[in-house]
């Protein structure tokens, strides 16, 4: 425990911080370790305030020392060496300087993630790591209780989607609704009222939403390009459009998401 400096690259302490590709893979994928990746101070600063448990850390020793305070009582190895040792380590160069390395926390279930305050977002086929991320980050900000994932989603621990998020994806409860699109009757019966956003003639404007759903919301996206199915769309109480000019169909979704949160945020 504590810190310990790591003379070469092919010292076994450091094990976990190898082969970063697939380490961040679910035990049930090829490769997969499950673990959980942060990378630089900001992102690692969060890491360690989650409830995610902490492995170890690997990083420059000037890294460790911008994270001096966050640091302060982590019974965890702390494996300070060179830019260089790093690199050999992890198998590229890591700019940020510094990782952390958790393992996965039992899943959130439904009622937990759902169990605040403000709107909730539950995504369908969401498969981009940076999009998700990115999705999470906007939550974060814009005061979302808690994301839901349903089929076709990609993982949010994945390591690209922890760093887009800045972290964030760490902090906002998530979790996964299996019963698709069941799963929405059963946010319906928890006070929910489904909104889904399409482009689709007849969907009524953002703005209009609160006139229409006055409590708390349930806001369905889907992913870029096919959107929602119609399945989703059949199972949600109001179909939702963010007004655009003619020869504008869609937003990215994690620019759409953020609109829809502000709007919601905005509106109380």
């Amino acid at each position: 425990m504590g810190v310990i400096h790591i003379d070469h690259s092919g010292d076994p302490r450091v094990d976990d911080f190898r082969d970063l590709s697939t380490a961040d893979r679910r035990p049930d994928r090829p490769g997969g370790r499950g673990f959980v990746i942060a990378e630089g101070t900001v992102v690692v600063s969060r890491l360690l305030a989650s409830r995610y448990p902490v492995r170890a850390l690997l990083g420059v020793q000037r890294r460790f020392g911008e994270l001096a305070g966050d640091l302060a009582g982590l019974e965890v190895p702390q494996y300070v060496t060179s830019a260089e040792i790093m690199a050999e380590v992890v198998g590229f160069h890591l700019n940020r300087g510094i990782l952390a390395v958790a393992d996965r926390p039992v899943p959130l279930t439904v009622p937990e993630v759902v169990g605040g305050t403000g709107p909730i977002a539950v995504l369908e086929g969401v498969g981009d790591h940076e999009n998700l991320g990115a999705l999470f980050r906007n939550a974060a900000a814009l005061g979302v209780g808690g994301v839901l994932l349903g089929p076709g989603c990609s993982d949010p621990l994945y390591r690209r989607s922890v760093r887009v998020s800045m972290g964030h994806v760490l902090r906002v409860p998530f979790g996964h609704l299996t019963d698709w699109p069941g799963g929405l009757d059963d946010l319906r019966a928890r006070g929910f009222a489904v909104a889904a956003f399409t482009p689709r003639p007849g969907s009524i404007p953002l703005s209009a939403l609160r006139e229409h759903a006055p409590g708390r919301v349930a806001l369905l996206f889907g992913a870029e390009g096919p959107g929602l199915t119609e399945t989703a769309l059949a199972a949600a109480d109001h179909a939702v459009r963010i007004p655009m000019p003619a020869g504008v169909d869609s937003l990215n979704i994690a620019t759409a998401a953020a609109v829809a949160f502000y709007e919601l945020a905005r509106g109380g």
